[in-house]
């Protein structure tokens, strides 16, 4: 099914998951604007599918991109670069003008080092404005609004494919609502970092890993005890976490 294989298809060969550990690649910088509003069934978030030809195609993502050299401020401030770089996408792939002042940074997401094509991404949230949906019809096939949990169903039934980050991001949006709520809620804490590690189970099932689980330091996804990971069969994912408050 769609659903899990394409997820891991972006991790890389995983029979070696630490091979790449000691490679000078570091990952390139992106950003990512989550965009929320109501309806009267809850909040609804705007995801893009990609074109099928290029990176991450048929995914459906959330408005976001590298960050390039002309998103940076003269201080260099890479916070003000990732909202310049969310703001900039929204408006190319999506059609709209969004304030970067307005961003709420929930999380960084760094892909494990088997990753083939590798983006360092911060993730911002806001509240979509009354514009329209313009999609550039080029990098972007599809758009819709959908309520996170919906997005999640239909991802399990395998409708849509989605990547990790993307997974967990709709299940922590899912549990809050309205969404001046889940803003408010997004804004009481820090940024959360996700370090990822692919690994496979003895099962032949590859989990991401999160700091937090027993297997994350040695790379282990069999070991017993805490965890944070997220079970990736091709039949649909699994969130394990007793570790995290979301």
């Amino acid at each position: 099914m769609a659903n899990g294989k394409h997820a891991n298809d972006i991790y890389g060969n995983l029979d070696d998951p630490r091979s790449a550990e000691a490679e000078d690649r570091p990952a390139t910088p992106a950003a990512t604007v989550v965009l929320l509003r109501d309806t009267d069934d809850g909040p609804e978030v705007l995801m893009l599918r990609k074109n099928s030809k290029i990176a991450f195609g048929g995914m459906w993502v959330f408005p976001g991109g590298r960050i390039d050299p002309g998103d940076y401020p003269a201080d260099g401030d890479k916070d003000t670069a990732a909202r310049n770089a969310a703001a900039r996408e929204a408006a190319e792939e999506a059609g709209v003008d969004l304030d970067p002042a307005d961003f709420i940074w929930f999380a960084h997401w760094t892909p494990p080092p088997t990753t083939p094509v590798r983006f360092a991404t911060w993730f911002f949230a806001a509240r979509a404005g009354d514009q329209a949906i313009d999609i550039d019809g080029g990098e972007i096939e599809d758009h819709r609004w959908i309520r996170p949990a919906d997005a999640l169903a239909k991802h399990a039934e395998g409708e849509i494919d989605v990547v990790p980050p993307t997974w967990v991001t709709l299940y922590h949006l899912s549990l809050y609502q309205p969404v001046d709520g889940l803003l408010r809620e997004l804004a009481s804490r820090d940024a959360r970092f996700y370090e990822t590690r692919a690994v496979k189970r003895a099962d032949g099932v590859r989990v991401a890993l999160w700091a937090g689980d027993a297997g994350y330091d040695d790379w282990d996804a069999d070991r017993e005890g805490s965890r944070h990971r997220l079970a990736m069969p091709e039949d649909g994912f699994t969130f394990e976490n007793d570790v995290v408050d979301y």
